[in-house]
């Protein structure tokens, strides 16, 4: 597959649908996830809901190290410099390792300060606590397998690590009951179990990908110079990964404030609202799986300083998000009084699942101006650019929704309704700074490289 060459559409569909499908099974993992703490008690349902913005430092450090792999190797792949990419790959295996520790420590010694944060109650934050601690002690696990898969992402291989999800999500579903319930000479691990079903898988695809990753033919040039840790390379690691780890961690924080407002009607409206993002999860797949051949198209293309197919890449994108995201609107708020009851019996439960839905239904089409302007900027190396749309989305608007509605003593649904206004503002914010630097910026550099006869 040639990035460089091959029509846009095209490849974005060739990158994007592989992508697609390894997320859908991922967020069905955690809709598995969901389902079975729906089962052990509404309690294990909203412990399970708050442990969200907890447990996210991993995922968004998991992104962080990948679309900053991603981006560097796949740069340094345009530029046919095998030299660098190979520096980049084993740096951020390093890299990898040093952040994951600590992210052990500070997740295992903090994680009940945040459950108190929120509001919840003992119950609640001991169910919770059982969960993320197995999960933050497999966080080398989790980012071992990101970083390693970094580099078959910069060449274009969206595949292998759909697969692995695909294997990873059905292991889930035979471990969930059994180590949750109990099976022969099994005990019931309760809470306890969905995290170790979590992290078993997780060790099966680090070493899924490892062997994928060590048969790559560019790591035929790999000697042991390159498993010296170089400050240079580290630092340039540092610098592109850590905004976005940074602003991603932000929907974390959002993530807090919603959590901490809804919490005032109880912990069914938490629990409904945590199902509902199940969902919301899912019916984003589409964007998601864009945004990554989104970035792998565009780092590649900017090392070999193709503008053009820059700024085609960055508006097909758009064009394919916008619309797939209207469509899952329509789906999401014609079932809204569905999908809730798989999780829940409990008709509180089922019925905040419900109202969040069909709001969500109005948000969905404003998502790919968020996420693929960030795919954007992030396969730019411009990661600083990233890293304010998000803390604008992710902090300052949750604070300014949250304070608005503490003032107006907002109920459920008008808390969401103000969250609805403001993202479409900042959507329509977003789109005329990224139109205004992709037709001069880029036109500027466009021009240096390729002036006019």
């Amino acid at each position: 597959m040639n990035l460089l060459k091959e029509n846009i559409p095209s490849l974005l569909k060739k990158l994007a649908i592989p992508a697609m499908v390894g997320t859908l099974f991922q967020t069905l993992y955690n809709i598995v996830d969901t389902f079975y703490a729906g089962k052990i008690s509404p309690e294990a349902l909203s412990a399970l809901s708050k442990s969200f913005p907890i447990y996210f430092i991993i995922i968004c450090t998991s992104i962080g190290v990948t679309v900053g792999g991603t981006s560097l190797i796949g740069n340094s792949i345009g530029e046919k410099n095998n030299f660098k990419a190979l520096n980049y790959f084993t740096n951020l295996i390093f890299f990898g390792i040093i952040i994951s520790l600590i992210i052990t420590i500070l997740g295992l010694n903090f994680s009940k300060n945040i459950y108190d944060l929120m509001g919840s109650t003992i119950l609640v934050t001991n169910l919770g606590l059982e969960y993320t601690n197995v999960i933050f002690s497999g966080t080398l696990i989790f980012i071992l397998v990101v970083a390693l898969n970094s580099l078959l992402h910069a060449e274009g291989d969206t595949k292998t690590y759909r697969n692995v999800l695909i294997l990873c999500f059905f292991l889930n579903i035979i471990l969930n009951p059994i180590l949750i319930f109990g099976f022969l000479f099994i005990p019931s691990f309760g809470v306890t179990g969905i995290g170790l079903a979590t992290l078993i898988a997780q060790s099966l695809s680090l070493i899924i990908i490892f062997f994928k990753v060590i048969k790559n033919d560019r790591l035929k040039d790999l000697t042991k110079n390159f498993f010296i840790p170089k400050i240079f390379y580290l630092k340039n690691i540092f610098f592109q990964s850590m905004p976005i780890t940074i602003a991603i961690f932000g929907y974390a924080i959002a993530a807090t404030i919603i959590f901490t407002y809804i919490g005032i009607s109880g912990e069914y409206a938490i629990a409904g609202y945590g199902a509902a993002t199940r969902i919301e999860q899912v019916v984003l797949l589409p964007v998601l799986g864009i945004n990554t051949a989104l970035i792998s198209i565009i780092a590649q293309n900017y090392g070999a300083k193709n503008y053009s197919r820059i700024k085609e890449t960055y508006y097909t994108a758009i064009k394919y998000g916008f619309f797939l995201m209207i469509v899952a609107g329509f789906f999401i708020f014609f079932t809204s009084g569905i999908i809730p009851k798989f999780f829940s019996t409990n008709i509180e439960v089922i019925d905040y699942g419900k109202r969040y839905l069909k709001i969500c239904a109005f948000i969905l089409p404003a998502y790919p101006f968020f996420f693929l302007t960030n795919g954007f900027f992030m396969a730019l190396k411009k990661s600083e650019l990233a890293m304010i749309n998000n803390i604008v989305r992710n902090v300052m608007v949750p604070i300014l929704v949250f304070s608005i509605a503490k003032k107006i003593n907002a109920n459920f649904d008008t808390f969401f309704l103000i969250w609805v206004l403001f993202q479409w503002s900042v959507s329509a914010g977003l789109l005329i700074i990224v139109n205004y630097y992709l037709k001069n910026r880029l036109n500027k550099f466009s021009t240096v490289i390729n002036p006019r006869p």
